[in-house]
């Protein structure tokens, strides 16, 4: 186990998120003599969701431990959240003996069957002698490619063996960044070169790449305007005149829909092409060509068959696609699309200036945007919350905006802005919850403050299950998602101050900015997490369709709407 804790500090873990069991002491014992900082979470799907977060904004291999039997049951949620996602993790499992394992010893379960469908590899350690280099290759496989999570099950009389392992000749094993074959590097060029409405849409994995740069690089050498998915918030400042903003059911602008159909080509970067972001197919890809670029090449074709594939890492293909565009020297033909692009912007907002008292929930995001800076860290999960978030908020950095985009667990934010902090103790750091998903893993409040760890959370309170009962309007119902009880539910105030935690309630909108200032300022203070509730109308509903052209509004808009071709 010495040896496996050497492993993890070259590979650059100064973190790690579990909870201590009998099953897994070895270990524990090792860790304890190590310059890794443990912090004890207070569930074990806290302590993935922490490691995940920790790693989206890192860019390096999360880990969380735990012991055996419904320790590592509890970590499957979060293994399938960051595979869903593409983040790397480790989730390291105590396990029995291996002559007990047939035996239906205490908490002994088959953890890596178990894991299998969730992770990129799971594997029981069964020799003392592969430890360092079945961690090597974990850490490896969680990072090439397409990342993700990998589960490391190991029993208990192997944790207590000895190895030869020397850490002056050992080192991270290399990981290869796929470069593109020229000759489609060409076929896009000449593809992007001859479209007359072209877009790049930038998905999470240029922001796993750390290929925001090369993004910009391509888009501003072209004068092509960019959108981003869900989880490419971040890739391209949104305050730049080629922001073309987002497609979607859900989390989408109304101009940037209105820009993707208006499209005439579309190259796509580390985009998975989420039913959330297309919707009905035939429309989406109706009267326009796609590219579809990604390290995977598997994902190619697996929604929909793209005119051209390119398989590679998003930085070098990017900068592939630049150096190729300057090679030829063709500029791009003179085109008013970019212009078109930001008349779009222009005529077609949505409202957040609403003064209503209920709160409109678009007022909450509006002081979000005006109140934090450029670098706040905001995390956020699931939910009406969410999609108002993704439709609202604006976002001008990579990994400044995380989202568990496809699993979505409900109780991420809480623990994810953790991980955060405990990456970036300098960052200002947001958690934007509801109320329900607050309340999933609301026990590991307990662990920030016991570690100090300060961020602000900002919950979007409807008490409602809000998304499902908005699902539920074409069904005639309104069942079994009121979570109103008493006079007003769960006291999140009084409940933050159980944790000892400051918290504050807003009900009116002109309260919400000194709000915000008051938290920031009190988390800081005391190095605590500080919540900020505000009450919301109740049954206000998100902007949302079937397909990217029939997205029913619920609220007002602002009619700006112009002809122009």
């Amino acid at each position: 186990m010495e040896a496996v804790v050497a492993v993890m500090e070259s590979e650059g873990v100064d973190t790690v998120f579990g909870i201590p069991g009998a099953a897994i002491l070895p270990l524990y014992a090792a860790m304890r003599k190590s310059g890794i900082r443990h912090l004890t979470v207070r569930h074990e799907e806290g302590g993935t969701h922490a490691a995940d977060g920790w790693s989206r904004v890192t860019g390096k291999v999360g880990v969380c431990v735990g012991t055996s039997g419904p320790a590592g049951t509890n970590m499957i949620t979060g293994l399938y959240t960051a595979l869903a996602d593409s983040i790397p993790m480790i989730c390291v499992t105590g396990q029995a003996p291996r002559a007990k394992l047939h035996q239906e010893a205490f908490q002994a379960v088959d953890i890596v069957e178990i894991a299998k469908p969730v992770t990129k590899w799971a594997v029981q350690l069964k020799e003392p002698g592969q430890a360092p280099w079945v961690f090597r290759e974990a850490f490896r496989i969680a990072r090439c490619g397409r990342p993700g999570p990998v589960l490391v099950d190991l029993p208990l009389d192997v944790q207590r063996g000895l190895c030869n392992y020397d850490p002056a000749i050992d080192a991270p094993l290399p990981v290869e960044v796929p470069s593109p074959h020229p000759s489609r590097v060409r076929a896009a060029v000449d593809l992007l070169l001859g479209a007359e409405r072209p877009l790049l849409l930038a998905g999470g994995g240029v922001i796993i790449a750390d290929a925001a740069g090369q993004l910009r690089e391509l888009a501003e050498e072209l004068d092509v305007p960019v959108q981003v998915t869900l989880m490419g918030k971040g890739a391209f400042p949104e305050d730049h005149e080629l922001f073309a903003g987002m497609a979607g059911l859900q989390t989408q602008t109304r101009w940037g829909n209105r820009a993707f159909l208006e499209s005439d080509l579309v190259l796509a970067v580390g985009a998975r092409f989420g039913d959330r972001h297309t919707g009905d197919l035939s429309v989406y890809t109706k009267g326009r060509r796609f590219i579809h670029v990604d390290i995977e090449p598997t994902q190619i074709g697996r929604v929909f068959e793209p005119d051209l594939g390119v398989v590679g890492h998003a930085r070098p293909t990017l900068a592939a696609l630049t150096e190729c565009a300057r090679t030829l020297g063709v500029a791009r033909k003179a085109s008013e699309w970019p212009a078109r692009v930001r008349e779009l912007r222009a005529t077609l907002p949505r409202r957040d200036d609403f003064d209503d008292v209920p709160i409109k929930p678009p007022r909450v995001y509006r002081e979000l945007n005006e109140f934090f800076g450029p670098d706040t860290t905001f995390v956020t999960a699931i939910g009406l919350y969410q999609i108002w978030s993704g439709q609202f908020q604006h976002t001008f950095l990579p990994r400044r905006y995380l989202v568990c985009g496809q699993a979505g667990p409900l109780g991420w934010e809480v623990p994810a802005a953790m991980g955060v902090k405990c990456a970036f103790p300098e960052r200002q750091v947001v958690a934007v919850a509801g109320d329900y998903s607050f309340q999933f893993l609301m026990e590991e409040i307990a662990v920030a403050a016991q570690y100090r760890i300060p961020f602000v959370i900002v919950m979007v309170n409807n008490e409602y299950l809000g998304l499902i009962r908005q699902a539920e309007i074409p069904y005639e119902m309104n069942y079994a998602v009121d979570l109103h009880y008493g006079e007003g539910g769960i006291d999140h105030v009084r409940l933050m101050a159980a944790f000892g935690c400051p918290a504050r309630r807003v009900e009116r909108p002109g309260d919400i900015r000194g709000a915000l200032a008051w938290a920031s300022a009190r988390s800081a203070e005391l190095s605590l997490p500080v919540l900020v509730e505000v009450m919301v109308e109740r049954e206000a509903n998100a902007s949302m369709g079937l397909s990217i052209d029939a997205i029913t509004e619920f609220e007002p808009v602002p009619e700006l709407e112009t002809d122009l071709v």
